[in-house]
């Protein structure tokens, strides 16, 4: 037995994996409950920081835009410098940003905290499955991949409820600021036990840093959304269209870039290879457009219900636990029970349901008007949460199943910055289709006519993710029928050579 081999399998066979796992597991619950408990307390923060309403777009946007961007590259570094100091190094860099955030002094400050905490993020986040693959079985990780789901479930459910508790109970005066103060003992707690417990690891073959490929992708997101979330402030200017247009034009030299850097010498940025498998490249695209409309509702829905409806963030927040939890039922139930005998008809089922709900919640908000309660808003929300649910369990499988095992790392990473950047782009059209309908000047007027104008945003935005969801339906017919095992979780053939990364110390 080879060194290399000795110490993967004490890895995968020490109890102690299980700590591991519950350290990485704790990191990415962080950050997905991070994701989703901003959006409670914005109204809060606008009214304590006096942010404007591009500035309310960019404590969102900005994070989601900074992890985004930095999702592929994260994970390439980890492959390079090891896995467990770039999780370590970013949980580190994710704590002390939140730490920045919760004693943010201005709008400003808040979203320069937002961006580096999205930094952080992204090189934390892509290390938790590669750790997991390193320091579990294949047998394993099927039964792993389960609790990462039950995780995504649990950050759903708990982030807006928590966020709307921690901002009403007002700890010690402190208002929205605890939302972000809360990581700081996770992380600590993360950092001291993941420095003990993690296996350190990294590619077995030596890559580069395709900086120039990171430089290239920023600049051309970056193109894309800046104007986006600041175009209606600013009155559409000319160089917030050229700006777009010429984003198109980076991610096109970015492309030829990738490929030159293939022949090169084989360390890409992005694997363009896996853009020939059909589903690879559908489920993409159903990844983009499905983050749009996440990136859409998940705002205004907030907005509508605190500063439209008037109602408290507990009150918002409570709404909001029937559709988190048929959420995570319908997420369960589509995995085991419903995707392998019915295959893509879920996730088609799932668009088709989310669809459903997005229509009826825009009959139920216009007929109700600003006089609604959280009652009539259970029927939408859960029918919305079990269309949500059908898709996003089992979305990552249906698209990885045809991707060739050696490039599943990459594939997974791709998929995450692809969700990212629909969020990222759905929250830079918030401007458009919401607030774009808004008149500011007018209600500044007439404030008795705010909840008025912000059901009719909130309706027109409805409107707008009934389309994508019809949109994303079609695409999903380039899925394939029945995927297969997932690579990830499939049984390595005694036979066949292990291409497991290598593992150091």
């Amino acid at each position: 037995m080879s060194a290399h081999d000795a110490v993967r399998d004490a890895a995968t066979t020490d109890k102690r994996r299980w700590i591991a796992l519950a350290i990485v597991m704790t990191a990415a619950f962080m950050d997905l409950v991070d994701a989703t408990i901003v959006n409670i307390a914005i109204p809060s923060i606008e009214r304590d920081l006096g942010a404007s309403f591009g500035a309310i777009q960019w404590i969102t946007a900005g994070y989601a835009l900074a992890f985004a961007a930095g999702l592929i590259t994260g994970g390439r570094l980890g492959d390079i410098y090891g896995r467990k100091r770039l999780f370590l190094l970013g949980t580190a860099g994710f704590t002390l940003a939140s730490a920045l955030c919760g004693f943010a002094a201005s709008p400003e400050m808040l979203v320069c905290s937002r961006l580096l905490q999205g930094v952080a993020a992204a090189m934390m986040v892509p290390q938790v499955l590669s750790i997991v693959h390193v320091t579990f079985p294949a047998h394993e990780r099927g039964k792993v991949f389960g609790l990462f789901g039950a995780i995504v479930g649990l950050g759903a459910v708990s982030g807006p409820l928590l966020g709307a508790l921690l901002t009403q109970w007002n700890i010690a005066g402190l208002q929205w600021r605890p939302i972000f103060l809360i990581n700081l003992p996770v992380g600590v707690a993360a950092l001291i036990l993941g420095r003990k417990f993690i296996i350190e690891s990294k590619a077995p073959k030596a890559l580069r840093l395709d900086l120039v490929g990171v430089v290239m992708v920023t600049v051309a997101l970056l193109m894309l959304i800046y104007p986006l979330t600041r175009g209606r402030e600013l009155g559409w200017p000319l160089w917030g269209h050229l700006m777009m247009a010429g984003s198109l034009v980076v991610f096109a030299a970015l492309v030829a870039y990738e490929r030159y850097k293939t022949r090169k010498d084989a360390s890409p940025l992005v694997e363009l290879s896996l853009f020939r498998v059909k589903s690879f490249a559908a489920g993409i695209a159903v990844q983009l457009t499905f983050g749009v409309v996440l990136g859409i509702f998940f705002l205004v829905w907030t907005l509508y219900m605190q500063i439209g409806l008037g109602w408290s963030p507990l009150k918002a927040g409570l709404t909001g636990v029937p559709f988190s939890i048929a959420v995570s039922l319908a997420a369960g139930l589509s995995v085991q029970q419903l995707v392998p005998r019915f295959g893509r008809k879920v996730l088609q089922a799932g668009a088709l349901t989310m669809a459903a709900g997005v229509l009826l919640y825009f009959f139920v908000s216009g007929r109700y008007g600003s006089g609604i309660e959280p009652w009539q808003m259970f029927a939408p929300l859960v029918v919305m949460g079990l269309g949500m649910g059908l898709i996003v369990a089992p979305l990552t499988d249906a698209v990885l199943s045809e991707v060739p095992r050696e490039h599943a790392g990459s594939a997974s990473g791709l998929i995450n910055t692809t969700g990212q950047m629909g969020n990222a782009l759905g929250l830079g059209l918030v401007s458009v289709v919401f607030f774009g309908t808004i008149d500011e000047t007018r209600l500044a007027a007439a404030p008795a006519e705010t909840g008025a104008a912000f059901t009719n945003a909130f309706q027109n935005a409805l409107g707008w993710a009934a389309l994508v969801l019809a949109g994303i339906f079609l695409l999903m017919f380039a899925l394939p029928a029945k995927p297969k095992q997932h690579v990830e979780g499939a049984v390595e053939d005694p036979a066949e050579p292990v291409k497991e990364p290598a593992l150091v110390g």
